[in-house]
């Protein structure tokens, strides 16, 4: 049997597989040259002390002690070519992995997109980025992989009781993930590698006979008796089904806006929202790290702060390290933003969405919409700060310490963000309570981190689209439409998850269901 091992060791150490072999054997009491394997569980990084030290989980194999390299594979797909037919709305992590769970169970999904492939998209981001054009269909939220697939691809979740992480990093890494989002505490994928494992899964999916349409928009959903029958797409064709998964994230508007006419029932949900904060990554690391500069053994630091501000939770959000600020627009006439950070996170910069937790009464003055109020207040900041910006996918920009003093920057230098920056008192993109949140709390978030407060810090105006601002009901127990039959409510546009691995946790569980319901 080997023995399991709770390590804290150098980076160096860390790093060199030389180094930790010596470092075991010492504390095991054998030679160097009678360990077999070290292998390592779970690693994670304790900044707190001046000494930076790696928390290892490993398993020391000895010389005569067995050891098989585990290899994860994938499970057995069966073909499902005339098998029931599902349809999914949406080709996001929900969407996704609620297809391969179905093809699993024996159910042939039929997964439609009203975006791009994945390789598709980019034609896209480059002409939000470069050309300040925004397809509807086609941009960072909507498209094959969804809003994660070319915002970072982070996996970190703390929604363990959710369902089996494990298994979805698993079936991450059999279709071609790096076997390392096993071990890392705050595991990450990439935007420059997610791509392929998107496009691999999908391939799948095709393979054993399910459907991928793509450029394929809902615009009806086909009711008969309270109970699905199938959806309407924008060519009038109707696509049947008496199953129907809806995973079509946080931003698609048009489908909430659907529900509420149909009388379908959904509610108002809170979100956060505020601004995204750059810093030169070398400062954060002389933050994080307590030093000068950070060694080769260190990866670029990250942070995370949460404080308590006029009675509002304001918080660290989709924090990227070495990474960059994305135009994440879904329609014409509005400005969003949100980060991502390639694999190795070798950007000069750092970013991260620095958001205020709403409240349902924030949304009164929208109050006629109802159930939609939380999306109109969210799309009424999204639209001034376009216009702030010069009608143009700019965006409204300020230094962090001009901010506080409701200064307007009397220069913004060029930032990561692609489309531009417009120099902007923040405060007029913000209903007043929201700036003054935000201008308390930064000064707060200062006295946690010194030298996080500094005018190298640029905001940029809005972060909003950090969570759906509506919630689909669905029964807990069933997951299914309470008033609608054969409709499952699925992922962040319905308000059950909130990031990739979350959201691949509850498609697999809505196909679960319905499996349990036809068989």
């Amino acid at each position: 049997m080997p023995t399991e091992l709770l390590l804290q060791v150098s980076p160096e150490i860390a790093a060199n597989e030389n180094l930790l072999y010596e470092h075991v054997a010492k504390l095991v009491r054998v030679s160097t040259k009678l360990v077999r394997k070290v292998v390592i569980l779970k690693r994670s990084i304790d900044a707190r002390q001046k000494a930076i030290k790696f928390n290892l989980k490993v398993s020391v194999y000895l010389i005569d002690e067995e050891y098989t390299e585990t290899i994860i594979a994938l499970p057995e797909y069966q073909n499902v070519s005339n098998k029931q037919e599902v349809i999914i709305v949406g080709a996001g992590p929900a969407g996704l992995f609620a297809a391969l769970q179905l093809i699993e169970l024996g159910l042939k999904p039929i997964v439609i997109e009203r975006g791009k492939d994945v390789r598709g998209r980019r034609r896209d981001l480059k002409a939000i980025n470069v050309d300040h054009i925004v397809n509807e269909d086609s941009n960072y939220c909507f498209g094959e992989g969804g809003a994660g697939t070319y915002s970072d691809g982070k996996l970190y979740t703390r929604s363990k009781k959710r369902g089996d992480v494990e298994r979805i990093l698993q079936l991450l890494v059999g279709f071609g993930a790096t076997p390392d989002i096993m071990v890392e505490a705050h595991p990450h994928i990439g935007t420059n590698k997610l791509p392929q494992i998107i496009q691999d899964i999908r391939e799948k999916i095709i393979e054993c006979g399910g459907k991928v349409l793509f450029e394929t928009r809902v615009t009806d959903f086909v009711i008969k008796n309270n109970e699905i029958q199938g959806v309407v797409i924008q060519n009038g064709s109707v696509i049947s089904a008496t199953k129907l998964i809806l995973a079509t994230g946080h931003s698609a508007r048009d489908i909430f806006e659907l529900l509420d006419k149909k009388k379908i029932l959904i509610e108002a949900k809170p979100f956060a929202l505020g601004v995204r904060a750059e810093h030169p990554q070398e400062l954060i690391d002389k933050i994080q790290y307590s030093c000068d500069y950070r060694g080769e053994f260190l990866p670029p630091a990250p942070y995370s702060i949460v404080k308590q501000v006029n009675g509002r939770g304001m918080y660290s959000f989709c924090m990227c390290p070495g990474g960059v600020i994305a135009p994440c627009a879904t329609s014409p006439g509005e400005v969003v933003t949100n980060g991502w950070s390639p694999s190795k996170r070798d950007q000069a910069t750092a970013n991260s969405g620095i958001v205020i937790e709403l409240k349902l009464e924030d949304f009164k003055p929208f109050a006629k919409f109802g159930a939609l109020a939380g999306m109109e207040f969210q799309k009424s900041i999204e639209q001034k700060a376009w216009h702030l910006a010069g009608e143009t996918q700019k965006v409204p920009a300020q230094r962090m310490i001009d901010f506080t003093q409701n200064k307007v920057s009397s220069s913004i230098p060029k930032t990561s963000y692609v489309p531009g920056t417009t120099s902007v008192e923040m405060g007029q993109v913000f209903p007043g309570f929201l700036s003054q949140i935000l201008r308390e709390g930064f000064t707060e978030f200062g006295k946690s981190m010194r030298g996080y407060m500094t005018n190298e810090a640029i905001l940029h105006a809005p972060e909003s689209r950090t969570s759906s601002p509506v919630r689909i009901s669905r029964d807990n127990f069933t997951l299914e439409h309470p008033q609608i039959k054969g409709l499952y409510p699925c992922g962040e546009g319905a308000g059950f998850a909130g990031g990739i691995i979350s959201a691949a946790i509850d498609g697999e569980k809505c196909a679960l269901m319905i499996a349990q319901v036809l068989k």
